[in-house]
């Protein structure tokens, strides 16, 4: 017997869900650029236009709304607030049909191209991808989807490397790529280089002296917001983490270390520290500084000291502190530990005190120094500073030979000169290897090994070239200190009379405890004065 075949057509959409036939099609637009250059935001206006005039065109389709993202790249959607939006409209049953104008438009992410089209498929929503001519709700929409969206991410993978290429090309000539609209003290102008803003140098210039002076990062916090200033992001509140990340960009010297991080995943857009996976640059010169490279190499080496403070924790390091004056200033001579503050008395008797900690934990047999008064700490200090205030012009002339005498008479392999004109050939070489490789592809194992040869070479000199920089600027620092200490005492017309806290911070670098009743004070300068606690 022959079989009678009939086909039952599909429901239009309106009688599927219940609608009138007389109802129109709500349609909404989907529209992006990926990039934030003004040629490409026209781009996008033209998109919006373009697409209000094609849904009111249509007799049977309204307006279900326009849902445009502007700069944000498609390789995600977590970023891209409208389209976002869009879905939770759609879920929300109130649209019929998306439009956009290409699946790489829409998504480059396979994955997330085909879990949006299935989830609006479950609903009878469709996506209409005008450049493909595809209809989500057409029976070869699926396939097509999975093909042109494993393309689309593969175009998406071929710009990630384009873009870098080209980021990388702008590093090699020296490009700066900042946002400068966070970076304290700078902005950029017309030609797109960084200019210093005073008023924001000012307060780059104040956290570098004040952590050189001896504060804290949580105490630079607090001066800041008692005095209202705001960070780079334009806020009140900061944190100890502003701090550090301003004390350790080299840029604020007027130097610029490029590509300290890179992106691993294109589709993430995860980035990770560059700890020598890809190179980096770094450019001299490339923009006027706010500070001295002395006094960023200074501030640098304080950050190391304050790090590998020895204390008797569980780490055996010792977190650095200046809520008192004496704070992280005292070393027991004993054992080399740090000294704590307490307290010792009750009522009108109490008093505080500095123990050496490894004593405090682990009694006498470990360290036999006691608890000394910070009274007599006070006292000491003021005879000390008096004693230089007295003898004054014998102090600092003797001060100045010591300091000429002893960082003059440091040799060095190379001189700096020498040093910057090797590095110069080691770039050029490594430059000419790199492109010379891109265009002809030279043997793996050659280029591997006349690589590492040329970039060990290179981290050779820029050592030997950092090593110079550190005794330079510690030369150039402790003479700004004795410059510092001479203002201060030739303005003394009188001995001290009353301990200053921050005047102590500002002129000792330590204080070694010899014995419950000897100190030595190591002046910033270099000099050192032993003092007896009376």
């Amino acid at each position: 017997m022959r079989k009678n075949i009939e086909v039952i057509p599909a429901k239009p959409i309106r009688e599927i869900r219940g609608l009138e036939p007389t109802a129109k099609t709500r349609v909404c637009a989907y529209c992006r650029v990926s990039t934030d250059n003004e040629e490409q935001l026209g781009s996008f206006d033209a998109q919006v236009s373009y697409y209000k005039k094609l849904i009111s065109s249509k007799e049977d389709w309204e307006v279900a709304g326009i849902y445009a993202d502007e700069g944000i790249s498609g390789t995600n959607t977590k970023n891209r607030v409208q389209f976002n939006r869009m879905i939770e409209d759609c879920l929300a049953g109130k649209i019929d049909m998306v439009i956009t104008k290409s699946i790489s438009r829409f998504a480059r992410n396979t994955v997330d191209c085909l879990n949006y089209v299935r989830q609006l498929k479950e609903k009878n929503i469709a996506i209409f991808f005008e450049k493909e001519n595809i209809n989500t709700l057409d029976g070869r929409g699926d396939f097509l989807i999975t093909l042109l969206g494993s393309l689309a991410q593969e175009e998406s993978s071929n710009l990630s490397r384009v873009t870098r290429m080209g980021i990388v090309y702008r590093f090699q000539e020296g490009k700066i790529m900042i946002n400068h609209k966070w970076f304290l003290g700078y902005t950029k102008n017309e030609n797109g280089d960084l200019v210093i803003v005073p008023e924001q140098a000012e307060i780059v210039r104040r956290i570098f002296r004040e952590y050189l002076e001896g504060k804290s990062a949580i105490s630079i916090v607090k001066g800041l917001e008692k005095d209202k200033i705001r960070n780079g992001a334009g806020h009140l509140k900061w944190h100890d983490t502003n701090i550090y990340q301003i004390l350790k960009n080299e840029k604020y010297t007027g130097d610029a270390l490029l590509q300290k991080s890179y992106t691993i995943d294109f589709l993430t857009k995860k980035r990770v520290r560059n700890d020598g996976y890809v190179p980096k640059y770094f450019v001299e010169n490339s923009h006027e500084g706010v500070i001295s490279r002395a006094e960023f190499s200074a501030v640098q080496a304080e950050i190391v000291r304050r790090n590998n403070l020895r204390g008797y924790s569980k780490t055996g390091k010792s977190e650095f502190s200046s809520k008192y004056p004496f704070s992280g200033k005292l070393y027991c001579c004993h054992c080399g530990a740090k000294f704590n503050r307490q307290m010792w008395g009750v009522g009108k008797h109490r008093k505080p005190v500095w123990i050496c900690v490894n004593h405090k934990m682990n009694g006498d047999e470990a360290c036999p120094q006691k608890a000394i008064s910070e009274r007599k700490l006070e006292g000491a200090f003021l005879r000390a500073i008096n004693q230089v205030i007295g003898g004054r012009e014998a102090f600092f002339d003797k001060l100045f030979a010591n300091i000429y005498e002893s960082l003059d008479s440091i040799e060095h392999e190379f001189s700096e000169e020498q040093i910057n004109e090797r590095l110069t050939e080691l770039q050029q070489e490594i430059m000419s290897m790199v492109r010379l490789n891109a265009r002809t592809g030279l043997d793996v194992g050659s280029y591997d090994k006349e690589y590492s040869q040329l970039t060990a070479e290179m981290e050779r000199f820029r050592g030997l070239r950092q090593k110079l920089q550190e005794g330079e600027a510690q030369k150039v620092i402790r003479i700004q200190r004795i410059d510092e200490l001479h203002q201060f005492v030739q303005e003394q017309e009188t001995p001290l009379v009353h301990f200053d806290g921050d005047l102590f911070r500002r002129l000792v670098e330590k204080v070694r405890v010899m014995s419950l009743v000897e100190v030595t004070f190591v002046f910033k300068t270099g000099a050192e004065i032993g003092e007896i606690l009376g």
